[in-house]
């Protein structure tokens, strides 16, 4: 079987890596991991939990010599530097200036295309020109690239979250943004039917949880998450606003009265049910939060894979003229 050899930059608990494992096997190909990075210790210890690989840490800190030849590049580089949640400093945050580590790294190695993924404010940040940078870099690195933003509630995920997602290629194709629909998950279906008094919400959380939610949005009999935001104001949906590393605890509760278990934050995120629970709560709080949505991911892989890379693995045929016959010959 064909294999496509990918790194996993800025890796955190393998969120690319389950999508590119499931959107090559899709297509007929093998993956084979051969670099890992992240400079969370503790996600790296999940990592190699799940996939049996070391990850490398600081990233800065690596030649790009030194990584192994891949054919494609994923990074969900750090995000914090361009989040609403924190001071968006873009560039002058020294977490911005990761994403130059993955131009290096393209620029020495070339592989075949590239997935990068971010908050969906990196598209407005300094009036939108750091994205311009980063684009005008990847394209003077000799690649086709495209951008947008998709929100998880689209790709089956009972999760609004929206990421944008940046893709490369080497060929002269067009990249297909043009997505199957696929229903939402309900939120029933993510949520554990018992869970320990551990996560219930103090009677004091939860009371003022009733008196602030609007009362129409939980008339009917499903579930909800009920979402408090940075100015006090709850709202009930049949889904989950967007998972955050550092939020308080209390500000996403499941029909207003407790938290999370770790089991439902990664499966909003799209995490199967073998990948083993390593940490604390609050260590998988925080890994859910940094992740990024895994249907997500997989589609846009599936497409790159599908329209812009699978065909420099088909055998190439060339013509060779002999007396008054034309052979065709094929080279892999």
């Amino acid at each position: 079987m064909k294999r496509i050899k990918f790194i996993d930059l800025f890796c955190g608990i393998g969120g690319f890596h389950y999508a590119i494992e499931d959107a090559a096997r899709r297509l007929g190909f093998e993956t084979e991991c051969v670099f890992a990075s992240d400079i969370d210790k503790e996600a790296s210890v999940a990592y190699n939990e799940n996939f049996g690989i070391d990850s490398h840490s600081d990233i800065t800190k690596i030649d790009a010599k030194d990584i192994p030849p891949h054919d494609i590049l994923l990074a969900g580089f750090p995000c914090q530097a361009f989040s609403i949640i924190g001071a968006r400093k873009g560039f002058d945050d020294t977490r911005g200036t990761l994403f130059f580590d993955i131009a290096r790294i393209l620029k020495e190695k070339q592989p075949k295309g590239f997935v990068l993924e971010n908050v969906k404010q990196l598209r407005g940040h300094d009036g939108g020109r750091t994205l311009v940078v980063i684009l005008d870099t990847l394209k003077e690195l000799g690649y086709q690239v495209e951008y947008k933003v998709l929100n998880a509630k689209d790709f089956g995920l009972p999760q609004k979250r929206e990421r944008i997602f940046i893709v490369g290629w080497k060929s002269t194709l067009k990249f297909d943004w043009e997505f199957d629909e696929v229903k939402m998950t309900p939120l029933s279906k993510v949520l554990e039917k018992k869970v320990d008094n551990f996560y219930y919400a103090s009677e004091k959380i939860v009371a003022s949880r009733m008196l602030n939610v609007k009362a129409a949005q939980i008339e009917h009999n499903r579930p909800t998450i009920w979402h408090q935001n940075k100015s006090g104001n709850i709202s009930a949906h049949e889904y989950s606003c967007a998972l955050r590393a550092g939020a308080s605890y209390n500000y996403l509760l499941v029909n207003g009265v407790r938290r999370m278990t770790e089991r439902e934050m990664l499966r909003l995120q799209g995490f199967p049910e073998h990948f083993k629970i390593t940490h604390t709560y609050a260590t998988i709080r925080r890994f859910a939060g940094n992740s990024l949505p895994i249907p997500t991911a997989n589609a846009v892989i599936y497409m790159l894979i599908d329209k812009n890379i699978k065909k420099s693995y088909e055998p190439k045929t060339t013509k060779v003229a002999t007396s008054n016959k034309v052979h065709t010959t094929v080279s892999t």
